[in-house]
């Protein structure tokens, strides 16, 4: 079921989109080589824990597409890994592409929200180059997310901007709605088909949410883990998500990040 919020609701999930954006702003700046990604997750738990009314939306949360209930705060994706990666033992290094995914509940409305960036100083251009085109997809969607306009319209800004850098996209996991829950309807396929689909209207809170690999759309659920998606050829991926609510206007982005 689609759900429409009120302009006092979407109001109300400002606070939560705040708070994702300034975590993951944070986080940007801690994520350097040397830091251990359970560090990562654990400034995330102690925020979240700061923080009166805010609840992580991960901690137990056992959706069909995982192996058992998420145990920790944050999704970090490293390198091969692009979606749901489980924080482990493991210590940044230089060059790495980091992918880190966030979701949380701050007085019953959910924020979600994620970015892709390279750890240290020696980037591999082409994984800047697959930064930038999540992010200009990203862009290009909610370029699309007007009143009036169709669900089809996001999808297929976001193909095309993959399609013409080059890349394919897997459409298993996408965009979704977004309210008192972290997943809801409707879907936001990354491709699609321009001006089909549920027409947009003000009130709808949708996460867009645009992630491609290097050079497969083929993908592998970690056996060892059971959550985290890695690419099928060990290609990197990148992955780059805002909550933005539909108006009768502009479209608000409610986890910017001051950046």
């Amino acid at each position: 079921m689609i759900e429409i919020k009120t302009k006092q609701e979407v109001e109300q999930m400002k606070p939560a989109g705040k708070f994702v954006g300034s975590i993951l702003k944070n986080l940007r700046g801690m994520a350097k080589p040397g830091v251990n990604l359970l560090e990562l997750d654990d400034y995330v738990k102690r925020q979240i824990e700061s923080r009166k009314g805010a609840t992580s939306c991960y901690v137990d949360y056992a959706p069909d597409f995982g192996t058992g209930p998420f145990s920790h705060y944050i999704c970090l994706s490293v390198n091969d890994a692009v979606l749901h990666g489980v924080p482990f033992d493991y210590v940044l290094k230089d060059g790495d592409l980091l992918s880190m995914d966030l979701a949380i509940n701050v007085d019953g409305w959910v924020g979600d929200s994620a970015i892709s960036l390279v750890v240290g100083e020696h980037a591999d251009p082409e994984d800047l180059r697959l930064i930038k085109a999540t992010e200009d997809a990203l862009q290009a969607g909610i370029d699309q997310a007007r009143s009036g306009n169709r669900l089809g319209d996001i999808s297929a800004a976001i193909g095309a901007v993959a399609h013409e850098q080059g890349y394919s996209v897997n459409v298993e996991f996408g965009g979704h709605g977004v309210g008192h829950a972290m997943h809801g309807d409707p879907l936001v396929p990354n491709d699609g088909v321009a001006h089909h689909g549920f027409k947009l209207r003000p009130g709808l809170v949708i996460a867009i949410e645009p992630w491609f690999m290097a050079t497969t759309d083929e993908i592998f659920q970690d056996p060892d883990d059971g959550w985290t998606i890695r690419s099928e050829d060990g290609s990197r991926g990148a992955h780059t998500e805002h909550t933005i609510a539909i108006t009768e206007g502009d479209p608000i982005i409610l986890t910017a990040r001051d950046e």
